[in-house]
């Protein structure tokens, strides 16, 4: 059991979240007391993401996928679609990766997902004080990458939006590299949104 595991709970539907059993194929996530359940992503999803693991170096970085994180003061434990972490840094082991030491989040945009992206795990994230929120979002065919996260709970947000198109060369700063966004797809047979 790591430190991160032993926090206390605030709240019960926590401890009820950590200990369900959900079924499987199934992506489950507590953001600030609720649960929410999608099924599995879609293809486009997926190679969106093989293409920026490929691309964020391994010897720098340690690229998780379907680790959930520990946001402090906040009943949230939301799974993103990648966590970026200096490698040396975390734990080695347990289900939650602490929020103070990840560098950045990654979310796929799936055709369910917009605002959960867009505004709750935005403001879960800032709260958290992660750095850097990635959105990779095939439903716009952009990439948002916001940075420099201020204030708390509900309230908190970044102060910094940069927007760049699919096929764009997209500036990651906080990994050090220029992600090639040249292969990402976009989903057919979506309504356009109106986010970020």
């Amino acid at each position: 059991m790591t430190a991160v595991e032993d926090r206390p709970m605030t709240t019960d539907i926590v401890k009820y979240f950590e200990n369900f059993e959900f079924p499987e194929g199934f992506k489950v996530e507590l953001l600030r007391g609720e649960i929410v359940m999608m099924a599995g992503p879609d293809v486009a999803h997926n190679d969106i993401l093989e293409a920026v693991v490929d691309q964020i170096p391994r010897k720098n970085w340690r690229r998780l996928q379907t680790q959930d994180i520990a946001v402090l003061e906040q009943a949230s434990q939301p799974q993103p679609d990648l966590v970026v972490v200096e490698r040396g840094e975390g734990p080695g082991r347990g289900r939650l990766m602490p929020s103070e030491v990840i560098t950045m989040l990654v979310e796929v945009v799936s055709k369910t997902s917009v605002e959960r992206d867009y505004l709750v795990k935005r403001s879960i994230y800032a709260a958290g004080n992660v750095p850097a929120y990635f959105i990779i979002d095939p439903v716009m065919g952009q990439c948002v990458l916001l940075t420099e996260p201020t204030g708390r709970g509900d309230s908190a947000d970044y102060r910094r939006q940069r927007l760049t198109k699919f096929g764009d060369l997209t500036p990651l700063e906080p990994v050090g590299i220029e992600l090639d966004t040249s292969e990402f797809a976009t989903y057919e047979n979506v309504r356009p949104h109106r986010y970020p």
